[in-house]
């Protein structure tokens, strides 16, 4: 084999550096850690498109606000406890299996036992509103209790998200992945993981619309069934990345040209681990760790300040149709992969490789704020509605539904491939430490801080208004929403000195090693 092919630095030309920048050796490494994603993504697609589906059309889209603040973020919170406690009894590959298979199994459980008996676990719907007559001020809590299935299963499928995403794939690959591959591999590990979104949002039309619609009498029958049909795929596809994850340990793991512990980033002298509370310690020391999780909150904040309202015009739209609401997420999804896709492979690669970080990090905030500006105007400045509206022959719900929906999709594909690439990029410089526990509070909490940021605003003032009408509080989100935009491009310009001053001292420490 000729140095050229098996050289890690070697250039590629053409369409092949553009596209595929990945060396035929390299393969055994990079596909698995690629289907990895690809399997937490699809199931991340499934329970993200079902769990709006559950709450929106029983609860309403306000219901999201007190769920996000009050049941997802103190779950959060305890999640890492817990999986600090477990980074300091089991080893790095345990954990995983530890971490992800309890959540596999509640998945399985809530599609064919909790759902299929939901008549007698919820309360009834008598209770309920003697309840809502009796503390109309309580409303947002009892609907958590009401449908409170509907709530567990919110919470786990937010924290899915969270975590096996941003934190048990994201900390695997800055493990095992050198600084030189990663500008090679980040980019297309969004592409490839994101085939996943145009097969899973297909997978959810598929089982949400027509096709299983048409064999039941009643569209409360067919939803039950889709259920089955997702939750279904849900668990083959969790214990499929566990299988995957168990190959990498025992045919990759254990080839130097793929991975040598003697090579991570500022290795640090093994001793007793830390306590939770020295590891926030840690976590508050570093600049850099701080930076990031204004980047994460931020994000979290402005896309669901924007997802919410969005999410309350959809549900207008289907009017409790919960197949045909399903459905429309299915396909939300699949654009999503699709335009995720294509400008990673086109453009979103090429930008990591050939710009600086910090060119590469500002797109995300600037697109948000462009898109997520032009939704908010739409949904409560009345001339500029009615221009385009009258413009494009259009009804209200419908014009705010697909504009919604486009702006969302726009931002959700740049995000996956530079906002996720370029804050993970941020921690590998950074030394082990850093990058597993404090890694795990900054991207778990901080994600979580963000969502609950953004839902907290919209609880204060769906209480002060007395109101469960997300559009008539629109206006002053808005006002939230440019601050936070503003304050996101700030975070990326600091952080970005340090992640180029951080690059150049390992380069430098390369060349002399």
């Amino acid at each position: 084999m000729s140095t050229k092919s098996t050289s890690p630095t070697a250039d590629f030309t053409g369409w092949r550096a553009a596209l595929w920048p990945i060396h035929n050796f390299e393969l055994k490494k990079f596909l698995p850690l690629a289907f990895i994603m690809f399997c937490l993504l699809f199931n991340y697609t499934l329970l993200r498109d079902t769990k709006d589906t559950l709450v929106v059309n029983s609860a309403g889209a306000g219901a999201i606000t007190f769920l996000k603040l009050y049941c997802v973020t103190p779950a959060a919170i305890l999640f890492v406890i817990i999986y600090a406690k477990l980074t300091n009894i089991f080893s790095r590959e345990n954990v995983f299996y530890i971490v992800v298979g309890p959540f596999v199994v509640f998945f399985a459980l809530f599609g064919f036992v909790i759902y299929p008996n939901l008549a007698a676990l919820h309360p009834s719907q008598e209770a309920v509103m003697a309840l809502q007559i009796a503390y109309p001020r309580l409303s947002g809590f009892i609907d958590i209790y009401a449908y409170w299935a509907f709530s567990l299963f919110y919470v786990f499928a937010e924290i899915w998200g969270s975590a096996m995403i941003a934190l048990m794939f994201w900390q695997f690959a800055n493990y095992i992945v050198r600084m030189k591959e990663s500008k090679r591999f980040y980019g297309l590990f969004a592409v490839i993981g994101n085939f996943s979104l145009v097969l899973s949002g297909q997978f959810v039309s598929i089982c949400s619309g027509e096709t299983v619609q048409q064999y039941f009498s009643t569209k409360e029958a067919a939803w039950e069934f889709s259920v089955y049909l997702l939750m279904g795929g849900v668990t083959v596809f969790g214990f499929l990345a566990m299988f995957i994850y168990r190959w990498i340990y025992t045919n990759v793991l254990t080839d130097k040209r793929y991975f040598d512990p003697a090579e991570q980033n500022h290795p640090v002298k093994k001793k007793e681990k830390p306590s939770l509370v020295e590891s926030c310690k840690i976590i508050f020391r570093s600049p850099e760790l701080g930076l990031i999780a204004i980047l994460i909150m931020a994000y979290g904040i402005t896309i669901n300040l924007v997802e919410v309202q969005f999410k309350h015009q959809l549900g207008l739209f289907y009017s409790g149709d919960k197949g045909g609401y399903n459905f429309f997420m299915g396909q939300y999804s699949t654009l999503t992969g699709i335009l995720t896709i294509l400008f990673g492979l086109f453009v979103g690669s090429n930008i990591l490789r050939r710009v600086s970080w910090f060119k590469a990090a500002v797109i995300t905030p600037l697109v948000i704020s462009v898109g997520g500006g032009l939704f908010f105007l739409f949904t409560f400045a009345e001339e500029i509605a009615e221009y385009a509206l009258h413009t494009f022959s259009l009804g209200a719900v419908v014009a705010a539904t697909f504009l919604g929906a486009a702006i969302v999709i726009i931002s959700k594909a740049i995000k996956y491939i530079l906002f996720d690439a370029t804050k993970e990029m941020a921690y590998i410089p950074l030394n082990d430490e850093l990058k597993t526990k404090g890694k795990a509070a900054v991207d778990v909490i901080g994600g979580r801080a963000g969502k609950a940021g953004g839902a907290f605003v919209q609880n204060m003032l769906l209480i002060a208004f007395a109101t469960k009408d997300v559009v008539l509080i629109a206006p002053y989100a808005f006002v939230v929403f440019v601050v936070i935009c503003l304050l996101w491009l700030i975070a990326v310009k600091a952080l970005s000195k340090r992640v180029d001053a951080a690059v150049k001292l390992r380069e430098k420490e390369a060349k002399h090693a």
